[in-house]
């Protein structure tokens, strides 16, 4: 485990990834939201002190363009990051050709990178959506693989990583939003818990109470394929992107404070 920045260090901390790391499905009414958000106010509490914060993902990136188009921003970042946290391959997951080795071939290259700018780089897997989803033996296998080359990667390079998609609490319903694609303020919080205790010792993640949720009807089942899935094979059909046209949340440095100064 990476020891703890010196109080005194500057943090400046930036995520990069798809819809899972820019914090879609995070309606809780915290300041900054998504787990990247809440990690970085949850390293300013840790570290009794205010942490730079910026966000360049964007949702329905594959991992190709996470690492070819945000990593480059991040890295020209003016002062520069301290620390980045990267996911990226969960939509890769879901299209033809998914293929472990590529992508552990193009995050080798960022990765080289990343070190020879000073700054240090923390992995996790995606979420594991799979327990609800329409061919989700596929994804969960495909998930497996990523997360085990991501493990061996990690391990190799001394990098810290949040194996997220083999937590067996994130696996539950409880921690879902309504499309089952992405996670609500639980899942996130959930998150940044586990990405705190990995990157910066923070306490180890509690284990969640969560009432089981209640089991849905087939009219829900119904509405759900209307509103979520037909819409997603719609886009992939016409070649669209949910973050077709859309920004970073937060493309420069935000001042984040510990939370008896916010």
């Amino acid at each position: 485990m990476s020891a703890v920045p010196a109080r005194t260090d500057p943090v400046r901390y930036v995520a990069i990834g798809d819809s899972f790391s820019e914090g879609v499905g995070d309606d809780g009414d915290v300041p900054f939201p998504g787990w990247a958000g809440r990690l970085a106010s949850g390293l300013a509490d840790h570290l009794s002190g205010p942490v730079s914060y910026a966000n360049l993902a964007i949702r329905g990136r594959l991992l190709a363009g996470v690492l070819e188009g945000q990593l480059d921003a991040a890295l020209a970042l003016d002062p520069a990051p301290t620390l980045i946290t990267f996911c990226g391959g969960g939509n890769d997951m879901l299209r033809p050709g998914y293929d472990v080795d590529v992508l552990l071939a193009r995050l080798a290259r960022a990765a080289d990178a990343v070190a020879a700018q000073g700054v240090r780089l923390a992995l996790l897997s995606p979420a594991d959506p799979s327990a609800r989803l329409p061919l989700g033996r596929l994804i969960n296998a495909r998930g497996d693989a990523w997360a085990e080359a991501l493990t061996g990667f990690a391990r190799d390079r001394g990098l810290p990583f949040v194996d997220v998609s083999r937590d067996r609490h994130l696996r539950r319903a409880e921690f879902w939003s309504d499309d089952r694609l992405h996670m609500n303020p639980l899942g996130h919080q959930r998150v940044a818990d586990l990405a705190l205790h990995e990157i910066a010792s923070g306490p180890e993640a509690a284990v969640p109470s969560v009432p089981d949720a209640a089991p849905t009807s087939v009219s829900a089942e119904l509405r759900y394929y209307r509103d979520h899935v037909v819409p997603w094979v719609r886009r992939r059909v016409t070649g669209r992107s949910s973050g077709d046209g859309r920004v970073a949340s937060h493309g420069d440095w935000t001042l984040v404070a510990p939370a008896g100064r916010r």
